[in-house]
């Protein structure tokens, strides 16, 4: 039976890295593909990195019950799961692999059960979050400042998930995330 490997983080933390590594590793992944209302950005195309939807279809597809999970982030601006893009991939014989948020990730583990593993990535603390943040040198002081105070209320929810990996060096975290999703894809 396909299963399903649910990562979360704080933006900076490492998350879509070890998604990404994962997706290399010979593991039948297939990463879901998550929902938007936002306009696709350079070069995005729809089903690729998103499935771009105007607010009212995106709304629409809420009170259809098509989505594991969503949220409006800003007025107008959503993001979720579609159930049809899960079941696409399980029934192709996939195992899906998410990078959504905490809150996302815990909805989806909550539907899913057993069949699926939630595992949290963590920064080794805020301050080293947050020179990962300014090293990245794409958001202002501003945004940074407010994915730091996201990040705190972020890690509230780590006890939450199956697993928490904290990412001091990002190729022991990597090789953590790897055998403990290995171990459980042959369960």
């Amino acid at each position: 039976m396909s299963k399903l490997i649910i990562f979360s983080a704080p933006s900076g933390a490492g998350k879509s890295t070890i998604v990404n590594y994962l997706l290399s590793q010979d593991l039948n992944l297939q990463f879901s593909i998550s929902a938007t209302s936002r306009l696709p950005r350079g070069a995005e195309q729809h089903g690729v990195e998103y499935y771009f939807h105007t607010p009212e279809e995106f709304r629409r597809k809420i009170e259809n019950n098509e989505f594991l999970e969503y949220e409006e982030v800003y007025e107008n601006r959503f993001y979720g799961t579609l159930k049809s893009e899960v079941d696409r991939i399980l029934n192709d014989g996939g195992n899906v692999i998410f990078d959504v948020d905490v809150v996302g990730g815990c909805n989806i583990k909550d539907y899913y059960g057993e069949r699926a593993l939630s595992i949290f990535i963590e920064p080794p603390s805020i301050e080293e979050l947050r020179t990962r943040l300014e090293k990245r040198a794409t958001d202002s002081p501003e945004t940074i400042e407010a994915r730091i105070a996201k990040a705190k209320y972020e890690i509230t929810f780590a006890d939450k998930f199956d697993v928490v990996i904290v990412n001091r060096d990002l190729e022991t975290a990597k090789q953590e995330a790897l055998e403990i999703v290995k171990a459980f894809l042959s369960e």
